[in-house]
């Protein structure tokens, strides 16, 4: 069966379908706001000549290159060692989750279609055509369609992860904040790196890039990333039942040409092209591996096995490119940022996660009422994003940025649904269409009140403008009641204003004060629910920080506190005993919290990263209430309602609530030890990470409230010649900790478990 719960909590990523001096005011800061945000600095390599010292942090959060020190919000980063580190066992977008405070990052579709969460504010929905209240930009692209967040990283400058909304200068839809990746930029002269591991289940990443001068003007950049695993978990449902009989594995393939002209001169001219290759398995459902009333993993659990009866498979592929051309005009730079990004998708797999039926000879494991096997396919899609962006560049107290932005996306979700019981035959299909189009003007200022004092500002005027459209194909039953179609449409203004102040030459702090705005969603009607929508929901942020270097560069803290308040936040609905998904309302939802982040030498060689956030959401609407799941036990108020038909429904009040899958702790701690050779160095490096529990869902129920998770790495390893060679061995999730990690609202207790434990060994070499 497909519809509401089926499909969108298959949430299977759908493809082609073809188819850180010391201050005592700073340190009695940090110690009022601790656990509170910061930087992740220590992947940085000191100066030559500055041993035990950290290097300074360079980012782009506000669309110009400047210290982290000084950018008056929370801003952290991931670079160098510490995406080595992570990346090496072959692991996707989500391996950022918990490495930076307040960032979570879920997925019921498995490598594609992460979920981002800021501050414990995201967004579950799984439907193909959903939006987030957080933006991914790569490259300075947004990627706007869930399936191209996903897009791998490799060969990149860093990671940044800017908190709160970012209206201002960035794209569409960022009331919760921004995931700002960028790739290495072509340079001269010619070099590259090539690195190679190999690990448990057959675990390869490779990856590499060649750095190569065309001519006095021209130069080239190639990076490539090959990551496979083999098939390691086995069906063992009855043989003549099967579809599908190995499942887990991935082919992963990603690659990017850039090519850079009139480096150093007043007009320049990059050009990226980038392309993706998915192939493997969709997330696993694994029906009844829950223990009823808790949380718990039932007894005979086995991470190797599942039962299914029907087909598994997730292709993806797309294709991207991009034009970043500068000018540099007397006082002003003028920046025109094009991109073109199109993805096709295709996922299919067994929402029931089991074999059978009640009502046939044999099914299992535990209850399974009815089989429903879906697939979603993403096609004919494409985004066109155009930005023009003047910048002033003349010295002085007074700075500033202006500009235009355009965006339009086209694409077609299709919902398919097969019979598991006659060998996955293809039953129906729905597609529909949607057509989004935005067009914003932006502008900031930065002045200088004092030597030591500055402001910054900015405003932005956004349009957004959807239009929806499905075709019941052959869905028998299909819920017509709110119509096939319709069209969403908002302007609103926001904007930001931050003071800060230069206490000392190492320490600032800072306030600011922003708004943020995520436009109206639709969602398509099923054979089980109707077409359903939800106006544009807003977010006004307060944050107050710190940020500090201490004994002469040999640490850096930095710490905020924050509040923010949202109004019409748009929650989805799913599962639950009438197997429905729509959008829904909540009149207002709030976040707060503390945020921080510690980098010090211990000693010249043992560097110590930690971070951690504390945040407290709460959905604030007497009157909201959803749907009950059909096995579980929620905890919250109830009441009955009379349906259209004549029939009673049990519902429950989700007033007080947190957020779904908004932990309120997130915790990461790093240590690297090294030991100098006449040659090189042997280091032991080690990164943990935590987060507490959280709710899957809008309500409170054992069963969908997620274990705390902690989980931890080792790397050993020797580095060479002047750091050209590298080899080392790591293991990933070492303790082997198995917790379910996501569920399926559907008519029992299917859920999906973390990443297993992989060892393995990593050889790099720099040329």
């Amino acid at each position: 069966m497909h519809g509401g719960t089926t499909t969108s909590q298959a949430a299977m990523s759908s493809k082609p379908t073809f188819i850180p001096r010391l201050s005592p005011l700073c340190l009695a800061l940090a110690a009022a706001l601790a656990p509170a945000q910061a930087l992740r600095a220590q992947e940085a390599s000191p100066a030559p000549g500055e041993a035990g010292k950290l290097a300074t942090v360079t980012v782009t959060a506000e669309r110009r290159a400047e210290s982290v020190m000084t950018v008056p919000m929370a801003v952290s980063t991931l670079r160098g060692e510490t995406l080595d580190v992570l990346n090496s066992s072959g692991e996707d977008l989500r391996m950022l989750s918990g490495r930076v405070p307040s960032l979570n990052i879920e997925s019921s579709f498995g490598r594609a279609f992460p979920r981002f969460y800021i501050r414990g504010y995201g967004n579950t929905d799984f439907r193909l055509n959903a939006s987030q209240p957080v933006s991914l930009v790569l490259d300075d692209v947004v990627q706007e369609n869930p399936i191209l967040k996903g897009f791998p990283i490799f060969d990149v400058e860093g990671v940044e992860v800017l908190a709160g909304p970012q209206g201002t200068l960035f794209g569409r839809n960022t009331p919760a904040g921004v995931v700002k990746i960028d790739s290495v930029k072509p340079q001269k002269g010619f070099g590259g790196y090539g690195s190679i591991s190999y690990g448990t289940y057959g675990t390869v990443n490779l990856e590499g890039a060649v750095n190569a001068p065309l001519s006095d003007q021209w130069q080239s950049r190639f990076s490539v990333q090959v990551q496979h695993r083999d098939d390691w978990v086995t069906n063992e449902a009855p043989a003549e039942l099967q579809q599908t009989h190995k499942l887990e594995g991935y082919d992963d393939r990603a690659a990017r040409a850039q090519f850079l002209y009139g480096a150093g001169t007043p007009f320049t001219a990059l050009f990226n092209v980038h392309a993706r290759d998915l192939n493997g398995s969709a997330r696993l459902f694994r029906a009844n591996i829950i223990q009823k009333g808790s949380n718990d993993l039932v007894d005979d659990f086995d991470i190797k096995k599942v039962y299914l009866d029907g087909k598994n498979e997730q292709k993806l592929t797309s294709i991207g490119a991009n034009a970043h051309l500068t000018w540099a005009l007397d006082g002003v730079k003028l920046h025109s940022i094009t991109g073109l990004e199109t993805v096709h998708s295709y996922s299919r797999g067994d929402v029931d996660g089991g074999y059978g039926a009640s009502f046939l000879p044999s099914s299992g494991p535990g209850l399974i009422l009815f089989p429903s096997e879906t697939a979603d396919g993403l096609s004919g899609h494409r985004q066109f994003s155009e930005e023009l962006r003047l910048e002033s560049t003349k010295p002085g107290p007074l700075s500033w940025q202006a500009g235009l932005y355009f965006f339009r996306e086209t694409f077609r979700m299709t919902s398919y649904n097969y019979d598991s019981t006659a060998g996955g035959a293809f039953t129906s299909s729905s597609p529909t269409t949607q057509s989004n189009n935005a067009y914003a003007a932006f502008g900031s200022v930065n002045y200088a009140l004092a030597p030591d004092l500055s402001l910054r500002a900015g405003l932005r005027y956004t349009h957004d403008k959807k239009k929806l459209s499905t075709d019941p194909g052959t869905v028998p039953n299909f819920d017509v009641s709110e119509g096939l179609s319709d069209e969403v449409s908002s302007s609103k203004v926001t904007g930001d204003v931050a003071l800060s102040w230069a206490m000392d030459k190492n320490t600032n702090l800072y306030g600011r004060v922003a708004t943020g705005v995520r436009g109206a969603s639709i969602l398509p009607a099923s054979g089980f629910n109707p077409m359903s929508k939800a106006e544009p929901e807003t977010s006004t942020s307060y944050e107050v920080g710190v940020k500090s270097e201490l004994f002469d560069r040999r640490a850096r803290v930095t710490a905020d506190v924050f509040h923010y308040d949202v109004k019409h936040q748009q929650l989805t609905v799913v599962g639950g005993n009438a197997n429905s998904t729509v959008l829904e309302s909540a009149k207002k939802a709030m976040g707060q919290g503390v945020e921080f982040t510690l980098d010090a030498y211990l000693s010249e060689n043992l560097l110590l990263g930690l971070s951690g956030s504390v945040n407290v959401t709460k959905i604030k609407d007497k009157d909201l209430v959803v749907g009950g799941c059909a096995q579980c036990t929620p905890t919250d108020p109830s009441t009955e309602v009379t349906l259209p038909d004549g029939s009673k429904k049990t519902v429950y009040f989700i007033d007080g609530n947190p957020l779904p899958q908004a932990p309120k702790y997130v915790a990461n701690a790093n240590l690297r030890y090294s030991i100098p050779t006449a040659s090189g160095e042997f280091y032991a490096y080690t990164d943990w990470t935590y987060r507490s529990k959280v709710n899957f869902f809008l309500y409170e129920s054992p069963e969908f409230t997620g274990k705390p998770l902690t989980t931890g790495g080792l790397r050993l390893g020797y580095i060479w010649d002047n750091g050209k060679y590298e080899l080392a061995a790591f293991g990933r999730n070492i303790t082997n900790r198995v917790v379910v990690n996501g569920a399926i609202d559907f008519n029992n207790l299917t859920g999906f478990v973390n990443e297993p434990r992989t060892w393995g060994a990593q050889f790099k070499a720099m040329f």
